[in-house]
C-alpha cells in the first residue's frame, strides 16, 4: 500500500517507520526530512502549499493520505483530497476546527455536555484586563488559533496574567483570548481513531509541556512522554470513551462536520472525574514516538478503514510493554534557539536493543546530521516496565551529544508518585 505521509517532524517519523513495517507498504513524504528519506521518497513541498501538495496527491494516486500536523488540516487539505476520490485520514476543515479554534472547541464543549473547566472568551484587552483584576488565582490564559503548543500560560496572581494577556494578544495566535479555570490534578492524553462514527482507543500517554524538570518553565511543544500511564485505568478509560470521546465525535457528526482521523483529547484528571483541557486534530508529538513501537500488527490497513469509514468491527494490537520518549532539544527553546551544530551518536543509540531515535529537527550537512530546530530528537525505549524504558531511554540520550543539547531528566518520574487523582479500579 501507497501511503502519501504529509509532514516532516519526529511525529512524521515515528508514523513512517511504523508504516514501513506493514507488509507491501511505500512510503512517500512532503516536505519529508533526512529520516523520512531514508524510509522512502520525499517530496519538498510545504505544508502551507495546498495546491502543490493537491498536485502531488492528483500525481502518485496513493492508497491513502495520512496528514501529520495541524497547519494542513486548518487550512482544508483533506477536503481537497477527498475532492479527488482519495481516501484521507484527516479530519475536514470544518472539523478540524476542534483544534484550530480554542474558542470553537469550549464553546462546543458545552453544548455538548462535555465536562471542562469554566471559562470567558475576550476580544479586547481592556475588557479582559478587568476581567482579570477580579479573579481568583491561578487562572490559566490561552491564546485562540494554532500556537504550536505554546500558547497557554498558567498564571499565579494577577501581575503574571497582565503580562502574560499583553503576550498573546500581542503575539500572531489569534484575535480572542480564553481565560480559564485552573484545574489541579493529573494531565493525560487519550486517543482514538475514528471513521466519524465509530472509534478505537489507543492506549493513553503522558506529555510534559514545560521545559524543565518538575514541571517549571515556560510551555513547549512537548519535552517527553510515556505510555501507557497508571492514571489511565480501565474504570478511567471506559469512563473517557463513553463520557468524552463517542460523545465528541457524535456531536461532530451531527453538527455536519464528521470527524475522519485522530481525535486527540488532553485531559485534566481531578477530584471530581476528567475534566477536557482542548482537543486535537492528529497525533500528538511526542506522544506518537512513545505509542508507534508499541503497536503490533498493520497499522496502514487500520487508517484506511477509518479513511474510507469501515471501521467498525476493527481493533489494534498492543504489546504490552511501557515506552518513554526523551525530547533533546536545542539550546534555547521554547524561545530563539541555537541551531547548525553537528550531531553526533544517533547511530550508537539507534543500536541499542529496543530503542529507536526520531528524528525532529535535524537536517544534514557535508553528510553529518546537524540541528535543525527547536526540537531536535525523540530517543524512545520501551520495556517491559516503565522503570525498563526509562533507563533503557537514557541510557540512549546519553550516546547523543550535540552543543547546548537541553533535555528532562524526569520523563516518566510522574507514574511513580501516589496521588489521588485516579478511580479506585485498577
Amino acid at each position: 500500500m501507497l501511503t502519501l505521509l504529509i509532514g516532516s517532524g519526529g511525529r512524521e517519523h515515528a508514523l513512517a517507520w511504523r508504516l514501513a513495517q506493514d507488509k507491501g507498504a511505500s512510503v512517500v513524504s512532503a516536505p519529508g526530512s533526512p529520516a523520512l528519506g531514508r524510509l522512502g521518497e520525499i517530496r519538498p513541498i510545504a505544508l502551507d502549499d495546498t495546491e502543490g501538495l493537491v498536485a502531488l496527491a492528483r500525481d502518485l494516486r496513493p492508497d491513502l493520505v495520512l496528514v501529520g500536523p495541524e497547519l494542513p488540516l486548518v487550512l482544508g487539505l483533506p477536503d481537497r483530497l477527498r475532492d479527488l476520490g482519495l481516501p484521507v485520514f484527516g479530519p475536514s476543515k470544518a472539523a478540524a476546527r476542534i483544534e484550530g479554534s480554542k474558542v470553537f472547541a469550549k464553546d462546543f464543549m458545552i453544548r455538548h455536555n462535555l465536562p471542562t473547566a469554566s471559562y470567558a472568551v475576550f476580544y479586547d484587552a481592556k475588557e479582559a484586563k478587568g476581567y482579570l483584576r477580579d479573579s481568583s488565582y491561578p487562572v490559566v490564559l490561552k491564546a485562540d488559533g494554532l500556537a504550536a503548543g505554546k500558547g497557554v500560560i498558567v498564571c499565579g496572581n494577577n501581575a503574571a496574567a497582565m503580562a502574560a494577556l499583553d503576550a498573546l494578544m500581542g503575539e500572531d495566535h489569534g484575535k480572542s483570548v480564553i481565560v480559564e479555570e485552573y484545574l489541579a490534578g493529573e494531565e493525560i492524553s487519550f486517543f482514538a481513531i475514528t471513521d466519524g462514527e465509530n472509534i478505537i482507543t489507543l492506549p493513553a500517554a503522558q506529555d510534559h509541556k514545560t521545559v524543565n524538570d518538575g514541571d517549571r518553565g515556560p510551555n513547549t511543544g512537548g519535552m517527553g512522554a510515556y505510555s501507557p500511564p497508571p492514571v489511565a485505568t480501565r474504570t478511567l478509560v471506559k469512563l473517557v470513551e463513553e463520557g468524552i470521546l463517542l460523545p465528541a465525535v457524535e456531536g461532530l457528526r451531527v453538527e455536519g462536520a464528521p470527524f475522519v482521523g485522530l481525535l486527540y483529547a488532553g485531559l485534566m484528571i481531578t477530584l471530581n472525574g476528567p475534566k477536557l483541557l482542548e482537543f486535537n486534530a492528529r497525533f500528538g508529538d511526542p506522544e506518537t514516538q512513545a505509542l508507534m513501537p508499541l503497536l503490533k500488527g498493520d497499522f496502514g490497513e487500520t487508517l484506511l478503514a477509518a479513511a474510507t469509514g469501515k471501521l467498525k468491527g476493527k481493533t489494534m494490537e498492543w504489546s504490552g510493554d511501557s515506552s518513554v520518549c526523551v525530547v533533546m532539544s536545542s539550546e534555547g527553546y521554547p524561545g530563539p534557539y541555537r541551531q547548525g551544530d553537528p550531531i553526533t551518536g544517533i547511530d550508537k543509540a539507534n543500536a541499542r536493543d529496543q530503542v529507536q531515535v526520531f528524528e525532529a529537527g535535524v537536517g544534514v550537512r557535508d553528510g553529518i546530521p546537524i540541528t535543525k530546530g527547536g526540537r531536535v530528537l525523540g530517543v524512545t525505549a520501551t520495556g517491559k516496565t516503565l522503570r525498563d524504558a526509562i533507563d533503557r531511554a537514557y541510557l540512549a540520550v546519553s550516546d547523543i551529544s550535540f552543543e547546548g543539547a537541553h533535555y528532562r531528566k524526569d520523563i516518566g518520574e510522574k507514574a511513580f508518585r501516589k496521588t489521588p487523582f485516579h478511580p479506585d479500579e485498577a
